[in-house]
C-alpha cells in the first residue's frame, strides 16, 4: 500500500484498474487497412487456454508484411542489397482467436522514413468486422553485409506508398 500512496503523491491521482482510460486501444474497423492476406492457423498456435498463443501474432505481423513484400516482388531474400531489421513491435489483443479459424490480416504503412517504415497490422477472424488485435512493427532497411542504415529501394519505396 506504501508504494501505491507514494505513486499517488507523484501523479496526483490514484485510478482503479476498471476506471477507462481515455487512451485504451480500440479494436479498428476493415477500413483503416489498405490490403489483406489470409492465414491459416495450426494446432500447434493454440496453448493450454485454448486460444491462439500471444506470441504467434507477431510470427502473422511478420508473415503477412514479408509474403505481400515478396509478392510484389520488393523483397528478395536471397539476392537483395538491403535487409529490413525489426526495432520494435507492439500488439494489442482485443478477442481471442483459435484454430481452426482463418485469420485475415490487414497491412497498412503508418510512417515512410529514408530508410524505415512502420507497418500497422489487424488481424481479423475471417469476416468479422472490427480486429481481434491489431499492432505494429517498424522496419530499418540496413544494408545487407555492413548492416548500416541503408535507403529504402526505390520499389520498394514506389509499393509501400500505396499502403499509406
Amino acid at each position: 500500500m506504501k508504494a501505491f500512496a507514494e505513486m499517488g503523491r507523484r501523479t496526483g491521482k490514484i485510478r482503479p484498474m476498471s476506471e477507462a482510460r481515455s487512451d485504451k486501444p480500440q479494436p479498428a474497423s476493415r477500413s483503416a487497412y489498405k490490403v489483406f492476406r489470409s492465414i491459416s492457423t495450426r494446432w500447434m498456435d493454440n496453448d493450454a487456454y485454448g486460444h491462439v498463443n500471444n506470441v504467434v501474432y507477431y510470427s502473422w505481423f511478420d508473415t503477412a508484411v514479408n509474403a505481400y513484400l515478396i509478392e510484389q516482388g520488393v523483397l528478395d531474400i536471397h539476392h537483395g542489397d538491403t535487409i529490413g531489421l525489426v526495432i520494435e513491435t507492439q500488439c494489442n489483443y482485443f478477442s481471442p482467436l483459435a484454430f481452426p479459424q482463418t485469420v485475415e490480416a490487414g497491412i497498412r504503412v503508418a510512417r515512410l522514413g529514408a530508410s524505415s517504415v512502420r507497418y500497422e497490422v489487424g488481424l481479423f477472424a475471417q469476416g468479422e468486422p472490427l480486429t481481434a488485435a491489431r499492432g505494429h512493427f517498424i522496419h530499418v532497411y540496413v544494408d545487407k553485409q555492413t548492416r548500416r542504415p541503408a535507403p529504402l529501394p526505390l520499389n520498394l519505396k514506389t509499393v509501400l506508398e500505396t499502403l499509406l
